[in-house]
């Protein structure tokens, strides 16, 4: 009996995919849970199963396609199953009972081949495979049961220089350009190259669009003293990774900072439904996290009940999962204020933009050392702007420049985030 492959529910916010890859073509025997099809969400990749044991007999929607949650994918024909394998040769003997185990052992050995010649991977890592020319089989896996991740192939990449097509006997060799060097092109030729937008780019572009034009956003600027943070992890960097198998990073005192300035500012950590305001006396911070496929924001559940190390390791970790794509959707989903660090690359200042339908949300920028007046003296200190955007329809500035200005008197004395 036929059986619909299904574009499956990934979860509430998620209602249409695109389909990446068919990983099976028509006519292939396929058993009940095989990996069929691979989507992609604006929020996670995901691997659609055969919902039984037959042929994939038809496929409907091809790479690249856009679909909805329910939309047929394929069929899998069960009446069919076995029908595409080749008749035996009627001339051939069978094999006697002593050749039978033989020949059921290369056929095992067959298979396991096979299996080897597609190594378990995640639909990031093959992509990159393919961007980069790597082969899959000589990757060794980072993740569990020995899967290959993006991470893997990246550095794969990065260590090794792509095999080059031995010359045809007699031709000369021409010498292979540095690999730096930009491709050469005939004078005034002009080029240009068109990529399609990957779902979770076009996602991104539509929801930061719909932000500026549903929200009256403002940004209010302060800067930080940093000298009492760097001091005490300077104290304390060795004993604290010895402890916790983690670094004490700066994210952790902001991630606190927030949640004592958001009790004081209750109106920052709610959101708009209507002609109501949602008060949430919950803290779900949050922290964007910069992947080659896109900017995500896995969320901190609870965070006013984590430690120090209990943040930084969790922030590490969805670091690594945001880049080997590997975050769930429960990862990304919620969140009532968002922490933003565009520092890491430099940013010295800019304003950050909603994620809606939070009202807040706090951009972090570069350390520099910078002359400032302490004690009617001039001295160099290392300084961070920090940058507060809200949705001026439920937050008065003054709510927002006092929230800001509460984030930098906790931040400058780290010992209050004890106390709070």
């Amino acid at each position: 009996m036929p059986a619909n492959i299904v574009v499956p529910e990934v979860g509430e916010s998620i209602v249409d995919a695109r389909v990446a890859k068919w990983l099976r073509k028509e006519g292939d025997a396929v058993s009940a849970g095989d990996p069929l099809v691979e989507l992609e969400t604006d929020k996670v990749d995901l691997e659609v199963g055969a919902p039984q044991a037959g042929v994939l007999s038809r496929i409907d929607r091809k790479d690249g396609e856009d679909v909805k949650v329910g939309e047929v994918l394929g069929v899998i024909d069960e009446a069919r199953a076995g029908a595409s394998a080749p008749a035996a040769p009627p001339a051939a003997p069978a094999p006697s009972k002593a050749e039978a185990p033989a020949a059921a052992q290369a056929a095992s050995a067959s298979a396991a081949k096979e299996k080897e010649k597609s190594p378990r991977s995640t639909p990031t890592a093959r992509k990159a495979a393919e961007q980069h020319e790597v082969d899959l089989n000589q990757v060794r896996g980072s993740g569990d049961a020995g899967r290959v991740m993006r991470r893997d192939v990246e550095q794969a990449a990065r260590g090794s220089a792509p095999v080059s097509k031995p010359a045809p006997e007699g031709a000369v060799a021409k010498p292979s350009p540095p690999v730096s060097e930009a491709p050469r092109r005939p004078d005034g030729e002009r080029t240009e190259e068109r990529v399609r937008m990957s779902k979770r780019r076009a996602t991104i572009a539509r929801r930061l669009v719909e932000a500026q034009s549903t929200a009256a956003m403002l940004t209010t600027f302060n800067d930080v003293d940093m000298s009492a943070v760097m001091a005490l992890r300077e104290r304390h960097k060795q004993s604290f990774k010895e402890r916790h198998g983690v670094g004490l990073g700066i994210a952790s005192f902001f991630v606190k900072a927030s949640i004592g300035a958001l009790r004081e500012f209750p109106r920052i950590n709610a959101e708009i439904q209507g002609d109501e305001i949602v008060l949430k006396h919950y803290y779900d911070i949050g922290v964007a996290v910069g992947a080659s496929e896109g900017l995500v924001v896995p969320v901190l559940r609870d965070v006013d009940g984590m430690s120090f190390a209990n943040i930084e390791k969790q922030i590490r970790d969805f670091a690594r999962r945001a880049e080997d794509g590997s975050l769930s959707l429960a990862d990304l989903k919620g969140g009532t204020f968002t922490i933003t660090n565009g520092g890491v690359f430099g940013s010295l200042l800019s304003t950050p933009i909603l994620n809606p339908p939070q009202v807040g949300i706090l951009g972090l920028h570069k350390i520099q050392d910078r002359p400032i007046g302490v004690n009617g003296q001039v001295v160099l200190r290392p300084m961070m702007y920090v940058a507060l955007t809200y949705d001026h329809r439920i937050v008065d500035g003054s709510e927002a420049v006092r929230f800001l200005v509460r984030i930098k008197e906790l931040v400058e004395d780290p010992g209050a985030l004890l106390l709070e």
